[in-house]
């Protein structure tokens, strides 16, 4: 853990997407019919039978400090027992591979983000960021959904050896398959110990001798939270990656931080929000759009694992009042502010007495989020995005109704 950081909180979370194409034809019919999206929102999203996979979401507690009832990706804070140097025995096969196997992102370090930037080793782990958010996410996945992403000891071999012929790049080409080894019963009763104590889970995987499936979750992207819209209490510093499974896995929720589940595929997500449904922070909305350029389980998990060694831009939205609607600058708009203070001790929001369509036609390069009111946005964007990423589906430079009021 950063324990340099006095503003952020750093986290992790993973985007879990598994394929359906094995599902009874029953078990199709019985989705519900989702609204269309309003107008000017829609953008042509693909039909929700056009995917082969889901993607899990989790809706929080609507006793939650920080976004209730909102719907997220499972993840959450890292915790010093991430970084523990008892990880070291789990992974001394890996450890003379450079990140423990995961390979060396090719994006220089002086641009990398600091959550993996950062010298661990200064700080007093002998744990790589790399290897030690991807941990997070997936002790923070089994708490707050029972999928429990984890291998074997005993694979440590093909493991091994898939590294070796991708020259100590470990990339799978397969997708994930969950383990099965254990009952409910049993994983019923470590998920308990490890939501009483993340150390736990270092200890569950000793005791059932098995390693959590780092090498399986992509570097997709980092987000920090907004400064001045949940105080500065709630600010984090979140790594993003993503994961994709043969099938959809046996879920559970806490009923205590997660009240809900739901496997729906990316445009039925974004309908339902469009829809009123249900409710999307903005780093879900984008990564969902980016999602839907890829209807194809085994199309995603290619293009997630051979983009991720290229790495990722740190984005720090940044909030922009305007007359008639809420905008997230995001990196590379026009209007995104130049040398922006990324150390969380100020609050950066701006506030213009023009409306969008003026801001629209000011603005030659957009990057942006506008929000009418909390369940109505669009991404306008003209950029290209580095580091190989995806543009979000459907992004446009088109102006809003003036007649809608934010309500945010």
């Amino acid at each position: 853990m950063n324990k340099a950081l006095r503003h952020w909180k750093e986290a992790a979370t993973v985007i879990l997407a598994a394929g359906t194409r094995s599902r009874s034809a029953l078990d199709t019919l019985k989705r519900s019919k989702v609204p269309s999206p309003p107008n000017w929102t829609r953008s042509d999203l693909p039909h929700k039978s056009a995917f082969d996979y889901e993607v899990l979401l989790l809706k929080r507690s609507g006793k939650s400090g920080f976004m209730p009832n909102a719907y997220v990706f499972p993840g959450g804070l890292v915790d010093s027992s991430d970084f523990s140097s008892d990880w070291l025995e789990t992974f001394k096969s890996f450890r003379h591979s450079p990140n423990f196997g995961l390979g060396v992102v090719k994006q220089p370090s002086d641009t990398r983000p600091p959550i993996f930037a950062t010298d661990r080793v200064k700080l007093g782990s002998p744990i790589p960021g790399d290897v030690a958010f991807r941990i997070c996410a997936i002790r923070e996945t089994f708490e707050e959904s029972g999928v429990l992403l984890v291998v074997p000891k005993n694979e440590e071999k093909s493991i091994l050896d898939s590294m070796i012929q991708s020259g100590d790049n470990n990339i799978p080409t397969s997708l994930t398959r969950i383990t099965e080894l254990w009952d409910k019963r049993e994983l019923a009763k470590w998920r308990s110990l490890v939501i009483e104590n993340p150390l736990n889970f270092i200890r569950m995987c000793k005791e059932l001798d098995c390693m959590p499936n780092i090498w399986a979750m992509h570097e997709w992207g980092n987000w920090l939270t907004p400064t001045g819209v949940y105080g500065k209490q709630r600010r984090y510093d979140t790594a993003f990656f993503i994961c994709c499974l043969q099938e959809i896995p046996h879920t559970v929720q806490d009923e205590k931080e997660i009240v809900h589940f739901k496997w729906s595929t990316p445009s039925e997500i974004l309908q339902s929000y469009q829809a009123r449904e249900l409710w999307i922070a903005p780093p879900q909305f984008y990564d969902l759009r980016r999602m839907c350029h890829l209807l194809q389980l085994q199309d995603l998990h290619n293009f997630a694992k051979e983009r991720a060694l290229e790495g990722c831009e740190q984005w720090l939205p940044v909030r922009l009042v305007s007359t008639n609607c809420h905008i997230s600058l995001l990196p590379g708009d026009d209007l995104y502010p130049e040398n922006l203070d990324r150390s969380g001790q100020s609050d950066v929001n701006l506030v213009t007495e023009k409306n969008l369509e003026q801001l629209q036609q000011e603005s030659h390069t957009l990057h942006r989020i506008v929000s009418l009111d909390p369940y109505t946005a669009i991404v306008h964007v003209s950029i290209t995005p580095k580091y190989k990423h995806l543009l979000p589906f459907g992004g446009s430079a088109q102006t809003c109704p003036s007649q809608h009021k934010s309500q945010l």
